[in-house]
Parts: C-alpha cells; sequence; structure tokens
C-alpha cells in the first residue's frame, strides 16, 4: 500500500495538505499559534509550547521507530555538522526572538489570521530564504561543513538497537512532562 501511495505523487500532495492543515489545527487548538503564549514561553512564564513539542518529538520519534521494525519505513537521516547546527540555530532564534514565531506556528497564526504572522512571519522566511540562497556558497565553503559528522544517528553512536535509545527518551520526555504539570506551568 506505501509503495502504491510512494508513486503517485497527487496522493502524496493531498496527503500533505490535509496533514498539514491537521497540524495548523491542533497548534491553534493548544494555543501557540498567539503571540502572547509564544513570548510567555521565551520568557519562561508558560511552558505550553515546550509541552506540545516534547509531546510531538515522543510520539513522532515511537511512531517512527514502530513503523521502522514493522518494515514500513525507512530512515535517511541527512548529513550534519556543528557549524550547519549553528548557524541554522541562530536564524531560527533570532526570527523566533523578534517576531514571536517559528515556521510552524507563524502558518498556523496566517491560517488563523493573524496579520503580524502574515506580513511579518511570511515575508521574514521568503525574505530570509532569499539571503540564505545567496549567502550559502560562502557559508557552505566557510561555516556551514565544520565539525561535519555525516547521517549518523544516536543510536549508531552508541552502538545499540533503536529501541534502547527512543523508550528512555520517551520515559524522559514523559517525566519532564509530568514535572512541569506538578509544578503549574
Amino acid at each position: 500500500m506505501l509503495k502504491a501511495i510512494h508513486a503517485r505523487k497527487g496522493v502524496q500532495l493531498g496527503i500533505g495538505l490535509a496533514v498539514g492543515v491537521l497540524f495548523g489545527f491542533l497548534l491553534q487548538k493548544g494555543g501557540v499559534t498567539k503571540y502572547d503564549v509564544i513570548i510567555a514561553q521565551l520568557l519562561l512564564t508558560d511552558f505550553t509550547v515546550v509541552k506540545i513539542m516534547l509531546t510531538a518529538t515522543a510520539a513522532g520519534m515511537i511512531g517512527v521507530h514502530l513503523l521502522r521494525s514493522l518494515g514500513l519505513a525507512e530512515l535517511h537521516p541527512k548529513p550534519g555538522s556543528l557549524g550547519s547546527t549553528a548557524v541554522g540555530g541562530l536564524i531560527f532564534g533570532v526570527g523566533f526572538g523578534i517576531l514571536g514565531y517559528c515556521p510552524g506556528t507563524v502558518a498556523g497564526a496566517v491560517g488563523q489570521g493573524s496579520l503580524d504572522a502574515l506580513l511579518g512571519g511570511v515575508a521574514g522566511i521568503l525574505l530570509g530564504a532569499g539571503v540564505f540562497s545567496e549567502l550559502f556558497p560562502k557559508l557552505n565553503e566557510k561555516i556551514l561543513n565544520k565539525g561535519h559528522f555525516g547521517e549518523i544517528t544516536w543510536p549508531q553512536v552508541l552502538k545499540v538497537n533503536s529501541w534502547a535509545v527512543v523508550f528512555p527518551v520517551a520515559v524522559g520526555v514523559l517525566g519532564i512532562l509530568v514535572l512541569l504539570e506538578r509544578a503549574g506551568l
């Protein structure tokens, strides 16, 4: 079934659109498309964003590895480096701090009619992508490939079965979520 879907680009686009709309809906329902919630997260007074991100990360990690274990999916990790991580983190962090949205929440906020997200967020994403693409050759040559670590995953680094990483991380995430809830954050 999955190979049939993979062969049909129109079906893939339709699934992507449906999942994107569902994602935006869930972000909006979770409250993380609101500027005040995101700024409160940056000020460490409201941990709604962290709770949603941790829940999504744990659920996605378990889901991906379950599909992989059942032979229904393959992992294709992208190569990484310390340089690309630092540059990406700086670009993301500056945009997040200035505007109060990340790319996912800006799309959800646009969908709910927030003009600041539309004018500042979408314009910022397009401008940032354009500037980055112009600077990419020099950045790639001088910074992005520094500390290259390739396509390796934590289970490969630790030389263990993927579930030996997935399970403890999921339990740790659950523990953090419980602590945040008990603290009223």
